[in-house]
């Protein structure tokens, strides 16, 4: 019989929010035996140093990648960015991962066909695919397996067009879930609502924070401001 040695796992990087579907997109990675996520990008607003859409601070970007153990890719966008913007920036980086030897990118998508369209061509574009582990699953069952897992998230943006506007600040957990109305996806993967995970099996250590001002954007985003506290670790941060 002859055996084959083991191929090296493929790497790919993750489109990463911060978010819950971020994360247990990055949690069905780990099984694969094939794969070998080796980056995370993330955009982020230049002028306000906020993960675009989430709110959440950069520092605390920076905190989860830490503990994540990842090395972190930042597109920078202007507060007023358009699409083409956005794109153009997005292309720059994927460049940069071709040349890397990396010709894929997870996203934590679950079934919204158009943006998963929209990311394909994107990646196409440049010569790479898109990977989508999390795609089709139940919503429900995937936030309940968030919660059974031992991960821990704030809810930290509210669309109030779609969801009370009080939502905005509540922890991620079965309550929450029950609480939700009929219509509510229990993943808010219509764009109900965005979280921030502080913990988990992936996690190092517990990302510390306190919650800080309500905030109202545009008209119908609440947004839940989390403040960083010192890192006990990092006898620079405090």
């Amino acid at each position: 019989m002859i055996v084959h040695p083991d191929s090296a796992p493929e790497p790919l990087a993750l489109s990463f929010s911060g978010g819950k579907d971020s994360v247990l997109a990055l949690a069905a990675l780990h099984l694969r035996k094939q794969d070998r996520v080796t980056r995370l990008l993330t955009t982020v607003t230049r002028e306000y140093g906020r993960i675009a859409m989430h709110g959440v601070r950069e520092a605390l970007l920076d905190r989860q990648a830490e503990a994540l153990g990842l090395p972190l890719d930042k597109v920078y966008l202007t507060a007023d960015s358009g699409q083409e913007e956005y794109e153009d920036r997005i292309r720059e980086q994927l460049l940069d991962y071709r040349a890397q030897g990396i010709e894929r990118v997870a996203f934590g998508d679950l079934f919204l066909e158009d943006i998963r369209a929209y990311r394909e061509h994107q990646l196409a574009q440049v010569g790479m695919r898109g990977d989508f582990p999390l795609w089709g699953q139940d919503t429900r069952r995937l936030a309940e397996h968030f919660i059974d897992r031992g991960f821990c998230a704030v809810i930290v943006c509210v669309d109030t067009e779609q969801l009370a506007a009080d939502f905005a600040g509540r922890e991620f957990d079965r309550s929450f879930l029950s609480a939700l109305p009929t219509g509510v996806d229990p993943a808010g993967e219509r764009g109900e609502f965005h979280s921030f995970v502080y913990a988990g099996p992936l996690f190092s250590a517990p990302i510390a924070f306190v919650g800080g001002a309500r905030v109202r954007r545009r008209g119908r985003f609440e947004y839940y401001d989390l403040l960083p506290l010192p890192d006990p670790a990092d006898p620079q941060s405090g």
